[in-house]
């Protein structure tokens, strides 16, 4: 194990040195600029988000679950409020959401890498590859030190060689302080898709994972899905749109 694991991380050195040190920054500082560029022009984008977790027991029963459906709209005013629009009762048995992962669910699964963001990164070129035909840098991204009562993504981002957005993420949302250190976040994928034929939006996130609880292990499943964007013609900003099908979306560029 020790031998491939050397071979590995040998092949993984030798593909990153397929670009320089200078034209890696570069790339780093032109797609976080992307990144915040999208970041503005989503606040004008209305879409519906639906949020769905699941408790398993170790054979993979169903034995709880929440699910809420809503539309973030703005107010004549212009203040955001969310709309739930469905909602069935609560039947979690081990789980309770707690304001981190009402973080996560808004900040970190949908996770976007601006200007401001990246220099609180460490944000390490891996090399290229091809995810359904789209040419991407890969990068390994962490926080470079963490501040209390503020969450960060950890893990891997795919970034298209042409748009320089962000396509594809894999890792799980960290933080620090007294409130985390029980609670068990899990891995999950976020996928994004060009929406406008300009921007890549995220459409899918989903975690499969078994959470280590000092109870025990407890399985679950999590899929956030956002549909149906369209551009908010308006002095006011954004509304989130309309349900989405289960099925995992490939990127794709219309």
């Amino acid at each position: 194990m020790k031998r491939v694991a050397i071979l590995l991380m040998a092949a993984a050195t030798a593909f990153a040195q397929d670009l320089s040190e200078a034209e890696v920054s570069d790339i780093i500082r032109r797609f976080a600029a992307k990144e915040a560029e999208f970041a503005r022009a989503r606040e004008n984008y209305t879409y519906r988000q639906r949020y769905r977790i699941e408790e398993l027991d170790m054979s993979g029963k169903v034995i709880g679950k929440m699910e809420t459906v809503a539309d973030i709209v703005f107010t004549s005013d212009g203040k955001r409020t969310e709309r739930v629009v469905f909602a069935p009762m609560n039947t979690l048995q081990g789980l309770q959401l707690t304001p981190e992962d009402e973080q996560d669910l808004r900040n970190v699964q949908p996770f976007v890498l601006t200007t401001k963001e990246v220099n609180d990164y460490k944000v390490r070129y891996v090399g290229k590859e091809k995810i359904d035909e789209i040419g991407t840098y890969v990068f390994a991204v962490k926080p470079k030190q963490m501040v209390e009562g503020r969450r960060y993504f950890g893990g891997m981002i795919w970034v298209d060689d042409r748009d320089l957005q962000i396509v594809k993420t894999y890792g799980r949302a960290i933080g620090i302080g007294k409130r985390v250190e029980k609670q068990r976040f899990p891995k999950f994928e976020t996928w994004r898709e060009q929406i406008d034929g300009k921007y890549w939006f995220p459409t899918y996130t989903a975690a499969n994972d078994t959470l280590p609880f000092e109870s025990g292990p407890l399985p679950i499943k999590m899929l956030v899905t956002y549909r149906d964007y369209k551009q908010f013609k308006s002095d006011v900003v954004i509304t989130y749109g309309d349900e989405v099908d289960e099925t995992k979306p490939a990127p794709k560029k219309q």
